[in-house]
């Protein structure tokens, strides 16, 4: 039989589900406390609840807190077989129900702790919001649900460089839903109105690592139902695609003229390339070298040595030109270029050891393999860069490209953008980047070209307006001070050893517990105004993830392009 606490509690609010009281016969602390659940009330993982408590001068002290622990037991008994007496009826006993709850805020802020007896209760609406501070933020976007409904929100000064930026997201591949969370982030910082007039200038530059599923993005989802559509509407968002989006993928091998290397999608997706001038000229060449390497190896002196002097060949000539013209040498491909640097001229260049100017040629003859295509020095190579700031998102595919010639393209595109946002000199118009397997691009150890951008990037992107979302499977192989500077934490289902990491030390130990269970669509969250961690989920994509999903018009043939 269950334990019947009196008097029953009864929440101050009308319509407000009662709870129980604080225990006595467990520690209350101010910043946690064990609540006795009384018959016939429910108390659950993740439910927010409010106690009060009265000082001697009569002033009356509130706890908020979330539950993060519940358990049952039987009173009187001593012994584990004592249950099946209890069930048969042979044994008195009496069921105890408590939770405990982490307290995240007390108003007002007089640190002391409750006292047994208090009554609590479990809260909803305008008290649900005191409880997480949701009523301090003055610019707030959606992030997600409680399991119960209730709206949760991120301050947005922790996103748009006013107090701190960046997001990591983490989790099991294909289990985690780490970029569909990263591009809800996305939809709700443009479709929200918390951007106010920075939304009309404000850029997201997404990469896509894997299959075409972010090649879809400006189509409504035509397996989106009415459920879905109602939990957009209580978080105040519109349910339907990203507007102003622009693809990009790269140029197929082999094609004289340039057509985007895509297999689902047959419109709108525009192909990228670069000139040869325009590698040259805009020191390219390292990231050819963006694989983290031993220090001593010194390629990185050579790669250096070599920028400069093919800068200096870049400013010589038609700038129009997309080609180089080197001592009556014609060069239009990216193997030409490579076939030169393999003559003696290296040698008049850099003064460096036979060896290491042999590792560098080979280096360079492998990228040439895994990237050669998309550097090239014909007329019908012009025209082709990426415009990252033509549309509000802008969608790069990488997913056809070697692991070599993606890193080329990310750290290309990453160092152009933190350039000109340099020359801008002023953090609007705002650009957020969204990266999966950032573990491969900034490992924690070693060092690369397209490591020290993004690392530039969490460290200086917050006062140039640039936020990066990154994706990961394992956060502990990410560069640290990456991992360190994101002021939004998140992880989806997690690998048990994962878990235990000390990367996620923000993580309580139940909830440690907890995103070893986590189904898609369901993360946790932690934010600098929060002190403890947040279960929630997000709704189901209102834009196309993937070909089938694409509402297509009524008058396009699908099977027009065959």
């Amino acid at each position: 039989m269950e334990t019947r606490i009196q008097p029953a509690v009864q929440s101050p609010e009308v319509g407000t589900p009662g709870a129980g009281v604080v225990l006595g016969t467990l520690d209350a602390t101010p910043l946690e406390f064990w609540l006795g659940v009384q018959e016939g009330a429910v108390v659950q993982l993740d439910d927010l609840v409010v106690a009060e408590t009265a000082l001697p001068d009569g002033q009356r002290v509130r706890f908020y807190g979330v539950v993060d622990q519940v358990r049952k037991r039987y009173e009187g008994t001593y012994y584990d077989n004592d249950a099946f007496r209890v069930t048969d009826g042979t044994l008195p006993a009496d069921v105890s129900y408590a939770a405990h709850v982490q307290v995240t805020r007390i108003d007002p802020e007089v640190f002391v702790p409750p006292s047994p007896g208090d009554r609590a209760w479990v809260v909803r609406g305008e008290e649900f919001q005191r409880a997480l501070y949701f009523d301090t933020f003055a610019r707030r976007i959606p992030i997600g649900l409680t399991r119960t409904g209730e709206p949760v929100y991120a301050n947005l000064e922790f996103l748009d460089g006013t107090r701190g930026a960046h997001a990591s997201i983490s989790g099991v591949s294909g289990v985690a839903t780490k970029t569909t969370y990263a591009t809800f982030l996305l939809y709700a910082l443009f479709h929200s109105g918390a951007l106010g007039t920075d939304a009309t200038n404000a850029k997201a530059l997404i990469f896509n690592v894997k299959g075409e599923d972010l090649l879809w993005l400006d189509q409504p989802n035509a397996r989106l139902d009415e459920g879905a559509r109602e939990e957009y509407a209580r978080l105040g968002l519109p349910a339907g695609p990203f507007r102003n989006v622009a693809f990009y993928a790269p140029a197929r091998r082999h094609s004289r003229v340039p057509v985007p290397d895509v297999g689902s999608r047959a419109s709108g997706v525009r192909p990228y390339l670069w000139t040869l001038r325009e590698f040259c000229r805009e020191g390219l060449l390292r990231f050819c070298f963006a694989e983290a390497e031993d220090a001593r190896a010194q390629v990185s002196f050579v790669v250096a040595r070599v920028e400069n002097q093919l800068r200096r060949m870049a400013e010589q000539g038609d700038p129009e030109d997309p080609g180089l013209t080197v001592e009556d040498r014609r060069l239009t491909t990216f193997r030409d270029l490579v076939e030169y640097l393999d003559t003696p001229v290296l040698e008049g260049w850099v003064p460096a050891a036979p060896g290491t100017l042999d590792a560098f040629r080979r280096r360079l003859h492998a990228a040439a393999d895994r990237m050669g295509h998309l550097v090239r020095g014909d007329r019908d190579a012009v025209g082709w860069r990426i415009d990252w700031q033509a549309q509000q998102v802008t969608v790069v595919d990488l997913h056809t490209l070697s692991g070599q010639a993606q890193m080329f393209v990310v750290g290309v595109l990453l160092k152009r953008m933190m350039e000109e946002k340099e020359r801008q000199g002023t953090s609007r118009p705002l650009v957020f980047v969204v990266l999966d397997e950032l573990n491969k691009y900034a490992p924690r150890e070693g060092s690369s070209p397209i490591r020290d951008v993004l690392l530039d990037i969490a460290e200086r992107g917050r006062s140039l307006g640039v936020s990066l979302f990154g994706c990961q499977q394992t956060a502990s192989e990410v560069e640290r001070r990456i991992l360190a500077n994101a002021a939004l934490k998140v992880v989806g289902r997690l690998d048990p050893a994962e878990a235990e990491r000390g990367e996620y030390g923000w993580l309580t130990r139940t909830a440690r517990l907890r995103a070893q269970l986590l189904q898609p669509g369901t993360m946790i969250v932690s934010q600098p105004d929060i002190p403890t961690p947040l279960l929630l989920r997000f709704p189901f994509p209102a834009w196309a993830t993937r070909q089938s999903e694409a509402a297509l018009p009524e008058d396009e043939d699908p099977f027009a392009r065959l």
